[in-house]
């Protein structure tokens, strides 16, 4: 949670920058236009449903959220879901739901973006690290286990680039001393685990509809629940704190009456976002089946490079394919991730980093204690990790492009 409505580092010139200042690059490594990361594909039947709202003047909540959260609540296989404005929001909102108060810990993985943490901070918890598992990136069991004392009340995990956490393991871990679960799906709308749906298998899941997400609003989030307590709650809370009835004022029932139950917040989704989102829903399979051949495409020709590629995933799981993250080891390489990346950029590559590891950041060190060395797994990963350009709006001419100016940043 890219991982929400946030960017993460990345090198992109500006659409009238031209080419970098860099004499050992040659001309003919260079493509004529920039291949900006992360990119969405957007087309004709979204711009239409936008231009729908415009004319109909209805731009904010209305129906087109209600049955961007109906479909998304089918294609989860959940009784309740809640659109947002980000999954920010739903992670913030979901720590409120569950009751979490100062002095309570959530233990998740130094191995997302800030968001995740800030939730926690927002919700006025606790955030306490466990290390990842250096071939996944995802939360390893046996350092939640460590992490765990008498104030730990939740675990939040992150299905990292789109590969499934261990939810058998870390639900093991929940019911065992009573904690609860929150999944944070910013990248994994697609990930299936063990027959089940990601966001499905703990108390509430977060997804997020980033511009850079598998599918698209803009800046947009929905957080899934089976438990109809916690989606009343998500929603009152998402708008201002109002009572139920309130969202009746988006439709054209006549109803205004309302009540104010809680200190809210303004984290509704609008139908503008919703618009977009309608007809990315109804082409996520297709968008999952060109990532696919997109990545199979660069697992196949990156193998001979001295790089370390994303691992397989069992087979009774299904990975979002999210991000296709490669590691630079300088010991391989002979270069660090950062001057490869740079190298990308100049040959006009758009790539990103997903992610410095959290306590990296001045904040979280002076804030927490938290030191890098401490999480080493998350370090190195934070170190080393480069995310390649993985789009269905990337031709396989730009794909072609990204390998070969991957080749020839690393063996010249």
């Amino acid at each position: 949670m890219p991982c929400r409505g946030e960017s993460p580092v990345s090198h992109e010139l500006p659409p009238s920058g031209g080419r970098a200042d860099n004499d050992s690059v040659s001309t003919t490594s260079i493509r004529a236009s920039y291949l900006v990361f992360g990119q969405p594909l957007l087309e004709p039947p979204e711009m239409e449903e936008v231009l729908d709202c415009l004319r109909r003047a209805w731009l904010g909540t209305g129906p087109k959220a209600a049955e961007f959260e109906r479909r998304i609540a089918a294609y989860k296989g959940v009784p309740h879901a809640v659109a947002l404005n980000s999954c920010t929001a739903g992670l913030h909102l979901a720590c409120l739901v569950l009751d979490l108060r100062p002095g309570d810990e959530v233990i998740t993985t130094p191995m997302t973006f800030c968001a995740t943490v800030n939730a926690i901070v927002h919700a006025g918890a606790t955030p306490v690290l466990a290390d990842v598992d250096p071939a996944t990136g995802n939360l390893d069991p046996e350092q939640v286990e460590r992490r765990l004392t008498r104030r730990t009340r939740a675990l939040l995990p992150v299905h990292f680039a789109g590969r499934a956490a261990p939810m058998a393991e870390l639900m093991a871990i929940a019911d065992r001393h009573g904690l609860r679960v929150i999944e944070d799906c910013a990248h994994a709308i697609e990930t299936e685990y063990r027959g089940r749906k990601a966001g499905t298998i703990g108390d509430l899941g977060v997804l997020s509809f980033y511009s850079t997400k598998n599918i698209v609003t803009g800046e947009g989030g929905m957080v899934l629940t089976r438990d109809a307590h916690f989606a009343r709650r998500t929603k009152t809370l998402g708008l201002h704190g109002m009572s139920h009835d309130a969202w009746k004022r988006f439709t054209d029932d006549g109803h205004r009456s309302y009540d104010v139950e809680e200190i809210g917040f303004k984290y509704n989704m609008m139908d503008l976002q919703a618009a977009i989102g309608l007809h990315q829903l109804a082409r996520i399979e297709a968008y999952w089946q060109r990532r696919q051949e997109i990545w199979q495409r660069y697992l196949r020709e990156l193998a001979p490079l001295p790089l370390e590629l994303p691992p397989p995933w069992p087979a009774d799981e299904r990975h979002a394919l999210h991000l296709f993250t490669v590691q630079i080891d300088p010991r391989r390489c002979g270069r660090t991730r950062d001057e490869v990346m740079h190298g990308l950029h100049r040959r006009r590559i758009g790539t990103g980093v997903h992610y410095r590891s959290i306590p990296s950041f001045t904040v979280y060190r002076d804030r927490f204690g938290w030191r890098p060395e401490e999480y080493p797994a998350a370090m190195r990963l934070g170190q080393n990790t480069l995310s390649l350009p993985l789009s269905p709006r990337l031709s396989d001419d730009d794909v072609g492009d990204v390998i070969a100016a991957l080749r020839q940043e690393l063996l010249g």
